[in-house]
């Protein structure tokens, strides 16, 4: 082994072009494989880890106060399947004064959700009290918030604050907690509730069979059997909640694996044709060292080892580098996810980079055995006799044929140096396919990214957004009431379209969390556009809201349900359609559904359209100047989660182009080295130096060219494969207009991505083979 680690090292040495090529794909390739499989982790793992520690709720059922007592619901806790039962608790909704917002930022508005809960312990849901205590006396609440850092502390930690609630005494903050089940938003003690009036029954169950959506409904229904009809008003399935909070991660997930498989198949490719190469240049190599007595086992070692080194170093580097890449990439795909009230903070397993550490030269060995074991058939006269120099039989047969078309001589003669070597030839189609693949699905997805964050975002149809000022938060108030205002906008100079926009904080009956309700008065919403299936409202009572907020909720197009204000007013809405995305928790409705559940609402914003070519600055100063409380803003239209996709293809495609890229001028560097002798002869007889760059660019660019027609069905199959999962686990929704990217034009201009990529990799070293001196070619011979 002495003997072999010498002559590997010294292979190392002398090879460096090909050592290198070999540590430059695995490096990029790991690197994308860290992303890839970093973000498969972190989409998975954080909610399975905390809520395994926290035991928390497999579901989170409510009942109605009216039709079951307690004693009936704690009597489900030994029903057969429940593992393990919290409750039942007492449940009460408040709506929360806008005064308890202003002093306490992050706390929100609206409907709140309070459970009275005796401690945070229990053998569900244990929760996380992070500062403060637990309510135990008359007066006391403990707030559900996210454990972020300065949270419990400083000036603007809510601790020792007061909530007025109508009605009742202040309520102090005492503690604050967080729930991984999100099943409340705040807490009190249980004597205290009974001053909120509650109407249901909150338990907590975690069953011995939860892995499925209809195990949980199973043992949901068995848990519950023979209790009065109508007495289960609702229950939340922690399969919602890992949905909810894998969505927006996961929309990264599908495209980031397929561009991890092809990196990992251009690899193999890649190094598979660099070692092939490095066998067959060194036949004369392999000859010397069986004729000093290496056995060919040892010979097979010697090339083995000769690649594991630079594919070591470049998986160590790669992976390094693909945890750097990875961690800023995965906060900004994490951004504003969360688990309940759980902060999700990514980190990327140890598994994934020892995965890759030691997978990628494993799968380097393994590409490279095939072409190594060559060098066990040959004997050692043989191998020193053929040197190092192709057969040129196919070569020659494919240039003579050649001859009679009416192309140049270099043309004819680049076009059949393939067939001299038709294995390298193949491996080299592979590779460039595999880069046209990647070129193909990542134009696929960022035409239809644009295309999205256009229409979510109202791109060429809303160019202002007005706000309106309040005093509350120290602003201008309008001189104008919001009817006026509306019609002041519209009246101004430019403006061609003007939608007042309002919200109200409502909630489902029968859920404890908030959601809420946007109305849009007067003109035509400029966000219509973003309808992906159903139809747009027609008349009140008819809502429409994204994937996320129907997944959450558990509902389809089509269905009716009941919104309650806080007021005790009701209305029943039906959902027609679904938009490509939103929040999980608001829905758009008219101005009358909105104003039925809430009357005298007031818009705080404005939707403005102007007309062709605008002068938006100029708009936005006449705004101002008609009345300082209204401030507007110019409408960016980015996307930042379709910016992020496109980002991040864009830059995993220039890395995977950049590799095929190389195997192409591996192959070159070979053929050039293998042929000196004829590049010699046929400068010789006169061919110049530049006939002999076109001659071996045109060698390649055939190869790039059959790699490009064959590269784009690829491309196209992976397009049509990763965005219908992205569809399903982010919960967007797409109209068949976005999926509409294949045209004629694009597909010639894709598949001509081959004869660039190849004609990239070539051209350097067939410029250093043109300037190689006839003397210094043919010297040795």
């Amino acid at each position: 082994m002495s003997a072999v680690w010498r002559a590997s090292r010294a292979a190392v040495r002398r090879r460096r072009l090909q050592t290198s090529v070999i540590g430059v794909v695995v490096l990029v390739s790991s690197m994308a494989l860290v992303v890839a499989l970093g973000l498969l982790d972190v989409a998975s793992g954080p909610f399975d880890r905390i809520f395994g520690q926290a035991h928390g709720a497999h579901v989170v059922a409510t009942f109605d106060a009216a039709k079951v007592s307690a004693e009936q619901v704690s009597a489900t806790a030994h029903r057969p399947g429940v593992e393990a039962a919290a409750g039942p608790f007492p449940q009460a909704v408040v709506d929360l004064p806008r005064s308890a917002a202003d002093e306490m930022p992050g706390l929100g508005t609206g409907l709140m959700s309070v459970v009275g809960r005796a401690d945070p312990g229990g053998p569900v849901d244990r929760l996380d009290l992070f500062a403060g205590h637990w309510a135990t006396g008359p007066g006391q609440l403990v707030l559900a918030l996210p454990d972020a850092p300065g949270m419990g502390t400083g000036p603007h930690s809510p601790l020792g604050k007061r909530i007025q609630l109508p009605g009742l005494a202040p309520l102090t903050v005492v503690g604050l907690a967080s729930s991984v089940s999100g099943t409340a938003q705040a807490w009190v003690s249980p004597r205290q509730i009974e001053a909120l009036h509650p109407t249901t029954y909150q338990m907590l169950y975690r069953f011995g069979q939860a892995a499925t959506s209809r195990e949980i409904t199973t043992a949901t229904t068995a848990a519950t059997s023979g209790l009065p009809s109508g007495s289960l008003v609702a229950h939340q399935s922690y399969l919602t909640l890992k949905a909810q909070v894998a969505s927006q991660p996961n929309a990264f997930v599908p495209f980031l694996m397929a561009f991890g498989i092809l990196g990992l198949l251009v690899a193999v490719l890649i190094v598979g044709n660099v070692v092939s190469g490095a066998v067959v240049s060194g036949f004369r190599h392999i000859g010397v060292l069986k004729s000093l007595g290496f056995t060919p086992n040892q010979v097979v070692a010697v090339y083995l080892v000769m690649v594991c080194v630079p594919a070591t170093v470049g998986a160590a580097i790669g992976t390094a580098l693909g945890g750097v890449v990875a961690r800023p990439l995965l906060h900004q795909v994490f951004q504003g996810a969360d688990l309940g009230t759980v902060n999700v903070n990514p980190t990327v397993s140890s598994w994934v980079y020892v995965a890759t550490a030691l997978g990628m030269p494993a799968v380097v060995v393994l590409a490279a055995l095939v072409p190594a074991l060559r060098s066990h058939r040959l004997s050692a006269a043989r191998a020193i006799s053929a040197g190092s120099a192709p057969s040129g039989g196919r070569g020659l047969k494919v240039q003579r044929w050649l001859t009679g078309a009416r192309l140049p001589r270099s043309v004819t003669l680049g076009l059949g140096l393939p067939f001299a070597r038709p294995g390298r030839a193949l491996l080299t189609v592979s590779a460039v396919l595999l880069g046209v693949a990647t070129v193909t699905f990542a134009t696929g997805l960022a035409t239809t990214m644009v295309s999205y964050g256009d229409a979510v975002e109202g791109s060429g149809r809303l160019q202002v957004v007005v706000w309106r000022g309040e005093a509350r938060f120290g602003q201008t108030v309008p001189q104008h009431d919001d009817a006026a205002a509306q019609a002041l906008l519209r009246g101004l100079p430019q403006a061609a379209d003007v939608s007042a926009v309002g919200f109200a904080d409502v909630r489902l009956l029968g859920q404890s969390e908030g959601v809420t309700i946007q109305g849009a008065r007067e003109g035509r919403s400029v966000l219509q556009d973003d309808l992906a299936r159903g139809r747009w409202t027609r008349a009140p009572g008819e809502v429409v809201a994204s994937g996320r907020f129907l997944s959450k909720h558990g509902l389809r197009l089509g269905d009716s349900f009941t919104l309650g204000a806080a007021d005790g007013r009701t209305e029943r809405v039906t959902l027609v359609g679904e938009v490509m995305s939103g929040p999980a928790d608001m829905m758009r409705a008219d101005w009358p559904t909105l104003t039925a559940l809430a009357p005298g609402t007031q818009a705080n914003q404005y939707w403005v359209r102007l007309t062709s070519h605008p002068d938006t600055a100029a708009y936005m100063k006449a705004v101002r100047a008609a009345d300082p409380g209204l401030a507007p803003t110019e409408q960016t239209s980015v996307n930042a989660g379709a910016m992020t996709v496109i980002s991040s293809a864009s830059a995993l495609t220039l890395m995977l182009s950049v590799v095929a890229a190389m195997g192409v001028f591996n192959t070159v560097v070979l053929s050039s080295r293998e042929r000196r002798r004829d590049l010699g002869m046929l400068k010789s007889i006169g061919m110049t130096p530049r006939q002999v760059t076109v001659m071996l660019v045109v060698s390649m660019a055939g190869l790039g060219l059959i790699g490009g027609i064959l590269g784009l069905p690829l491309g196209v199959a992976a397009y049509r494969v990763v965005i219908p999962l992205t569809e399903s686990s982010a919960h967007l929704a797409l109209p068949d207009r976005m999926l509409d990217v294949w045209h004629p034009e694009t597909m010639a201009l894709l598949a001509l991505a081959g004869v660039a990529i190849a004609a990239l990799g070539a051209v350097i070293p067939a410029r250093t083979a043109a300037r190689q001196t006839i003397a210094r070619v043919l010297h040795t011979e």
